[in-house]
């Protein structure tokens, strides 16, 4: 039978003070004396009953011998009396003597320093003012390991409780465990659940007896995690390779608390990213269309995602990142898709793919249905013209574009080009590029060889006696010309060459009187020819002798 509900310390506290102003200053004789580590709290039957600090009956019971020990106030008595109360036999369960100093030498094989509620306290004789007879007294409250609360009955001395300390002066013993009133595990706790992060481990309590609270205190290699004191633990970044366990602590008044650890786990193993949603893309499989990522969802929030845009299953260089890619011509026949990549600490890294596959890439054609024609002379001072011609689809741009002798021509835009002094003597194209967006560029040349350039012809002539002299200078824009000059006058011919444009020459035989001169520049590569006409007055030549 257990003994009566008692108040808390608190209450025993505020007892104590009173009881203490009442108690008698003299210690009952045969029981440990109170010290400074040992208190009383109590003392007699009715007063320690009103105090909320029972005999369990023993007051009205204290005339009957209990395991063949003296009757009345003797702690041998009370001590078999409150064991037989617990559920233990009526005979005592060893032989030889009873005298108190001797239980835990008789029972050393159930005999520890370990205080338990139900326990027998006991004190070897002469130990901590026991006497020679020793002592023993019944554990109401284990309040720490080091703090213990007794009840106890004394030859020729009276009942009472006590606070004892361990401080070295007034501790039992030992303890001796018949019938400890401790909770007892039945079925052992253990943990459910993956030992993952990202995963909740559950503890399983076990069964118990009696009927106790609880409290927990997750274990990681042994090692108590901070603040993980709830029945349910989800392993962190922390715990990765850590096996896990738990101390459930069984808790009851009046009784031993009861402490098992569970099973370790097995190793915690990183957590799996789940995608809930897949990410997705989407527009046109046309070179120059812009395609569009949106990011998918999954379970657990990842720290970081990062797109990944693929051509053929290959990542496209500098495309990691961007919501947003824009096709290329490089991508012409192949398949686009995309993968999100998760990561969190403590998790695998993760990857969704987007279930659409765009594709394969494909760029418009520009056809023309009309060719495209150029027109102009080329000679300096003409104007060269590109003539579109009709394509499919209509709808293209047009761009020109003049080079002269493979060089662009800076400015030069239009489809007309009027050919100046620069172009004397180079070749000239005019090009034409057709574009769309999304489609192929192409382009029409046309060469119109190299530029050429009128030249100029200047003719000086002064008669002299049967003769005149003859001064040429030929021009061109862009060019100084070059090539032979023939100069006649009636049967008079001559040929030479011009140097910077310039020639000198004189013409014999004349016949005086006035005389056409003649000039034909027979031009170049690059300058056309040219002729001019003069009259020069030619005098009689002087006769002799």
């Amino acid at each position: 039978m257990s003994p009566p509900t008692r108040p808390s310390l608190l209450r025993r506290g505020a007892a104590l003070v009173l009881l203490c102003a009442l108690l008698p200053a003299v210690v009952p004789t045969g029981t440990p004396p109170a010290t400074a580590s040992s208190v009383y709290l109590c003392t007699g039957y009715k007063p320690c009953a009103q105090a909320g600090m029972p005999s369990s009956g023993y007051g009205a019971a204290n005339d009957t011998m209990y395991w063949r020990m003296y009757a009345g106030h003797n702690c041998t008595n009370y001590v078999a009396y409150r064991l037989i109360q617990a559920g233990m036999s009526t005979e005592r369960p060893w032989s030889g003597t009873g005298m108190a100093y001797n239980w835990g030498h008789a029972m050393k094989d159930i005999t520890d320093k370990v205080p338990a509620v139900g326990s027998v306290a006991w004190w070897d004789r002469n130990v901590s003012g026991a006497g020679s007879s020793g002592h023993v007294a019944i554990v109401e409250e284990v309040v720490s390991d080091t703090e213990i609360i007794i009840s106890e009955d004394s030859w020729s001395g009276d009942f009472h409780w006590r606070r004892i300390i361990k401080d070295g002066t007034s501790w039992p013993t030992g303890f001796i465990h018949f019938v400890d009133k401790k909770i007892t595990n039945k079925v052992a706790p253990r943990i459910t659940g993956t030992a993952q992060v990202g995963a909740t481990l559950k503890a399983a309590k076990g069964r118990w007896r009696p009927k106790p609270s609880y409290s927990f205190q997750w274990l990681a290699d042994l090692v108590p995690i901070p603040d993980a004191t709830a029945q349910t633990f989800a392993p962190g970044p922390d715990q990765v390779g850590a096996q896990l366990s738990v101390r459930v602590t069984a808790s009851k008044a009046e009784f031993t608390p009861g402490v098992v650890d569970t099973p370790a786990t097995t190793p915690v193993v990183k957590g799996e990213l789940v995608s809930t949603t897949p990410p997705e893309i989407s527009g046109d499989a046309e070179v120059d269309a812009v395609l569009t990522a949106t990011a998918g969802a999954w379970a657990t929030a990842p720290d970081t995602t990062e797109l990944r845009w693929k051509s053929d299953g290959k990542v496209i260089p500098g495309s990691s990142g961007q919501p947003q890619l824009t096709l290329t011509k490089a991508m012409v026949g192949t398949t686009i898709t995309a993968v999100e990549v998760a990561q969190r600490a403590g998790f695998v890294r993760a990857t969704a793919p987007a279930p659409q596959a765009l594709g394969p890439v494909v760029q418009g054609v520009i056809e023309v249905t009309s060719p495209f024609e150029a027109s102009g002379r080329n000679h300096y001072g003409s104007a060269l013209t590109l003539v579109p011609g009709v394509t499919e689809p209509q709808d293209v741009a047009l761009t020109y574009t003049w080079w002269r002798d493979g060089a662009r021509v800076v400015g030069a835009d239009a489809a007309t080009y009027e050919l100046a002094d620069a172009d004397v003597g180079h070749e000239i194209i005019g090009k034409v590029t057709m574009s769309k967006p999304r489609y192929e560029p192409i382009a029409r040349r046309f060469s119109f060889g190299r530029t050429t350039t009128p030249s100029s012809v200047v003719l000086k002539a002064k008669g002299r006696k049967g003769k005149a002299a003859v001064r040429v200078l030929v021009s061109a824009p862009g060019a100084v010309p070059s090539g032979p000059v023939t100069i006649t006058s009636g049967k008079a011919r001559t040929t030479t060459s011009l140097e910077d444009g310039r020639a000198r020459v004189v013409l014999r035989d004349l016949r005086p009187g006035t005389r056409k001169v003649k000039v034909l520049y027979a031009g170049s590569e690059i300058v056309l020819r040219g002729r001019a006409l003069a009259e020069v007055a030619v005098k009689k030549p002087r006769k002799r002798g």
